[in-house]
């Protein structure tokens, strides 16, 4: 009987934990910055964790395996290619306290200056 609890006890945290963890969920929006074109990624990435802030942030084109970081400029995040980028773009991201998470096709080659893209959670 004392094991049945103890696994009802166990399986309910469990599930409070994954909830919680749900709820915390990032809040990411990468807007596309003048200077952007078919070669060149300009982004304004908004990450809306208090207390915490961006450190590395890397994109993989479609069909790609390779992650490519992004260099930090001011308030702007920047990738340059030799060839033409292939959307849809994936993100993956570390921020200073260590949280990471990859966004999966946050928007396509055809992506437009000044408009925000967030990804679908």
């Amino acid at each position: 009987m004392a094991s049945t609890s103890s696994s009802r006890l166990l399986a309910a945290a469990v599930l409070a934990a994954l909830f919680a963890g749900a709820m915390c969920a990032v809040k990411v929006s990468f807007t596309v910055e003048r200077g952007s074109g078919a070669k060149k990624l300009v982004l304004k990435i908004d990450y809306a964790r208090p207390g915490d802030s961006l450190a590395e942030v890397e994109l993989r084109q479609h069909g790609s395996e390779e992650w490519q970081p992004l260099t930090k400029k001011g308030d702007f995040w920047e990738v340059s290619c030799s060839k033409d980028l292939v959307g849809p773009f994936n993100f993956r991201f570390m921020s200073k306290n260590g949280m990471r998470n990859v966004f999966d096709e946050v928007f396509s080659t055809d992506f437009k200056i000044g408009k925000t893209y967030a990804p679908e959670y």
